[in-house]
């Protein structure tokens, strides 16, 4: 919290901690993130920002402490139905605040 608390002067009022650079209305971009990767000397089949979406799953998932469901929709993983999606969006909120 404390390192988020930090990133507020330079993002301001606005929602997003890390926005796009084109709007602030959008979160960055997973190619911007990968980007950032191979100018920090990371090749492509070392390290993506998707990579570390399926890290995060995996070491959740072998802890233990999480439901597999908490998990997926903590990682944005969304239902393909509309109605159950909209329902769906509170489902787990007290254990995946935990997780997090």
């Amino acid at each position: 919290m404390a390192i988020l608390k930090e990133l507020k002067p330079p993002t301001g009022d606005h929602p997003l901690v890390f926005p796009s650079v084109r709007t602030w209305l959008r979160p960055i971009s997973e190619n911007a993130l990968n980007a950032a990767l191979r100018r920090l000397g990371y090749a492509k089949d070392e390290a993506t920002a998707h990579g570390f979406r399926a890290t995060a799953s995996t070491l959740l998932n072998e802890s233990g402490l999480w439901s597999a469901d908490a998990i997926e929709r903590e990682l944005g993983h969304v239902e393909a139905d509309e109605v159950r999606r909209a329902h769906a969006r509170g489902e787990h909120w007290e254990e995946r605040v935990k997780m997090m």
